[in-house]
């Protein structure tokens, strides 16, 4: 069956943001399709650590903390959802998530971020564990540690099975998804655009711009500003061992196969998504430190991915002025923000009104001029 060339909306990008998108557009009823790279393309999600993220977030910027919040809040329903639609589970648990601190200088320091948080959103919750009090949680966590910070809003999901459940319930929903069509081109005609791809042009009434670092060059064919650079993280993954870690944290992960995840580093290497030793070896140091058991674990898999990153690491959600129906979505929290996007993102770029909590997240607040969210 031959695929067709005109559609309602038109998604660039079928990563985690990208293809949340477009899941919501298609229960819309919209006629949808996503245009997607090769496996060559630089993925985010390839490197996404998991973390359904909300502690410390909007520290300058309360609704990146309220949208991040309401996300958490909604990922419950959302994965539930998605399971039913396409049988595979994303792996979803929000036991509350925990911020290792190794010092009581970083104890105080994040006490006082979440509190100030906390007094200007009452949902933005935290209790703070000593070191005995963190070990009755995690009895494996080490005796060095200065204590930690809990959230019961945070949480976990598995980055690629949310990802697959997302392909698979745009596809039941009559979605039409191209890989190996890049977009290089969105021309604007009349009101509608035309989207060049590398297996094809479409005609579409709206476009979205998902493409991750790609839209920096798509923005400016339809009067977008797509202020972003690459960031690159470096995850390790140990053998599979015994439960150990009920809890998420920013700096170890135990997913439900039993595999450990080690992460968050951030680097400006451009557009190199390689390891490098130095960066291994420090994550393994903060990792031991937290966990000296992992000491003896075995690591079977590395990697480095590309995040994408605004100057004041904010997300930018816009709608073309000088051609209306052209969308962008600029995110590096794509697992946190998937049930946001898919619910509350996507009836807008449908027709809906503009969520009040997202006004902050344009480009504008780039311009000195202008007074908005910085951080």
């Amino acid at each position: 069956m031959s695929t067709p060339r005109t559609f309602d909306i038109v998604v660039a990008g079928g990563g985690l943001v990208g293809m949340a998108i477009a899941y919501g557009l298609v229960r819309s009823g919209a006629r949808v399709a996503v245009c997607d790279g090769d496996d060559t393309a630089f993925r985010a999600a390839r490197g996404n650590f998991g973390l359904v993220w909300v502690q410390g977030k909007g520290a300058r910027c309360l609704p990146y903390a309220q949208w991040s919040l309401g996300s958490s809040e909604r990922w419950g329903s959302f994965a539930v959802q998605l399971q039913r639609e396409t049988g595979v589970d994303p792996g979803f648990d929000r036991p509350g998530g925990i911020e290792l601190c190794e010092t009581a200088a970083e104890l105080e320091a994040g006490q006082k971020l979440l509190e100030s948080l906390h007094q200007r959103e009452a949902g933005l919750g935290y209790r703070v564990f000593d070191n005995a009090a963190l070990r009755r949680r995690i009895p494996a966590a080490s005796s060095a540690l200065a204590g930690a910070l809990y959230s019961r809003n945070d949480g976990h999901a598995s980055p690629l099975f949310t990802l697959r459940a997302l392909h698979q319930a745009f596809q039941l929903g009559g979605g039409v998804y191209l890989p190996r069509h890049d977009v290089t081109e969105v021309r604007p005609r009349s009101g509608r655009f035309d989207v060049v791809t590398s297996g094809g042009t479409f005609e579409t009434g709206r476009v979205v711009l998902a493409a991750g670092l790609g839209n920096a060059r798509l923005g400016p064919m339809v009067g977008l500003h797509a202020p972003i650079s690459p960031l690159r993280g470096q995850i390790m993954v140990t053998e599979k061992l015994a439960p150990f870690l009920d809890y998420p944290t920013l700096v170890v992960r135990q997913t439900r196969e039993g595999s450990v995840m080690l992460g968050d580093s951030a680097e400006n290497a451009g557009f190199d998504d390689g390891t490098t030793r130095d960066v291994m070896a420090d994550i393994a140091r903060r990792a031991r430190t937290a966990f000296p058991m992992l000491a003896h674990a075995r690591i079977v898999r590395a990697w480095g991915a590309l995040r994408i990153m605004t100057p004041d690491g904010l997300p930018v959600y816009e709608e073309s002025a000088t051609h209306p129906g052209a969308f962008i979505a600029i995110c590096h929290s794509g697992v946190t923000l998937a049930a946001a996007h898919a619910d509350t993102l996507a009836p807008w770029i449908a027709g809906g009104a503009r969520p009040a909590v997202i006004e902050p997240f344009v480009t504008a607040r780039f311009k000195p001029s202008i007074e908005s969210c910085h951080v």
